[in-house]
């Protein structure tokens, strides 16, 4: 079983939603303008409002500094702008600047100021703030390593929906880090995050139908989970399905889709799916190798289900 993860910074700075009462003026028009990707007429109406002062603003402005929104990609001044947000109590900007501490983007790099940051948006009940709170515990970066701490900043950002912290609190149950282990909770937690369209939660799932672990063995299952990771382009889910087609498990035996799946997961980096695939190709004829590499060049992803 892989270890937790935290939320990629990507998926952070995304997070930029902050509810406000609705009424007509700069702010709401500088919002909407950012919304609609009208990034000048964005930076226009809301640099003057974060400059006087206006928190939102001022996480916006940080956002599309952090971003590139208009303006040339610039982490410290990014830093600025959340710092002035979340010395406000904006819960997403001390997020945001927990992270940028983190990956030292924009600051020196400092994982006790990132727990603190982290710690003042967790306290709001910021999911994301939450998730990577926990993984700073879990891997004792900035504070002392503690899993039983992260489960339970994991669970918090978990109840609330967030996938990350539901595949996470999944690991630490299978594993049994901070906790007795459990199958039946983790594939409770793997479930949640993958019908979110979670990929490794989908590929331990799968992996959990397969072998009969906190549910009983399914391999009609476990193909379907693998599956959904693997057309999102995931190289583990495309191995084990790739996997699932050469023994004929849950799914007729296919080599010439096995092959597909293992090429598409071996171009990833997979050595597992570069081995294997050898190991196919020998029991195929050129014409179904052939047909297998033409699979592959066509196939698309598809977006997370």
């Amino acid at each position: 079983m892989p270890t937790p993860v935290k939320t990629a910074l990507l998926a952070l700075l995304l997070t930029w939603t902050v509810f406000r009462p609705a009424m007509a003026g700069p702010l709401e028009d500088g919002l909407a303008a950012h919304g609609a990707k009208d990034y000048g007429r964005a930076l226009l109406l809301l640099r003057p409002l974060a400059e006087k002062g206006d928190a939102i603003a001022q996480f916006r402005l940080g956002f599309m500094f952090a971003n590139g929104h208009g303006v040339v990609r610039d982490f410290s001044e990014a830093a600025k702008w959340y710092r002035l947000a979340a010395e406000q109590g904006v819960a997403s900007a001390q997020n945001n600047l927990g992270d940028m501490y983190e990956l030292g983007h924009g600051v020196l790099q400092d994982y006790a100021e990132a727990a603190r940051w982290y710690r003042l948006a967790a306290a709001q009940d910021h999911p994301g703030a939450q998730v990577n709170l926990g993984a700073l515990y879990a891997n004792g970066q900035g504070v002392p390593q503690n899993a039983v701490e992260a489960l339970k900043w994991y669970r918090l950002a978990a109840v609330q929906g967030h996938a990350t912290a539901q595949y996470n609190l999944g690991v630490m149950y299978a594993t049994g880090q901070g906790v007795a282990q459990d199958y039946v909770t983790a594939h409770k937690w793997f479930s949640l995050a993958a019908t979110q369209g979670h990929a490794m939660s989908q590929v331990n799932l799968g992996f959990m139908f397969a072998k009969g672990r906190g549910i009983e063995q399914n391999h009609a299952e476990a193909v379907k989970w693998y599956r959904r990771a693997a057309e999102q382009g995931h190289a583990t889910g495309q191995f084990s399905l790739g996997g699932m087609y050469a023994n004929g498990l849950g799914v007729a035996r296919d080599y010439v889709v096995a092959l597909m799946w293992f090429n598409l997961a071996a171009e990833q980096g997979n050595a597992e799916a570069a081995r294997v695939r050898e190991l196919v190709a020998a029991r195929m004829t050129p014409a179904q190798i052939a047909e297998a590499q033409r699979l592959a060049r066509e196939w698309k992803p598809k977006p997370p289900q």
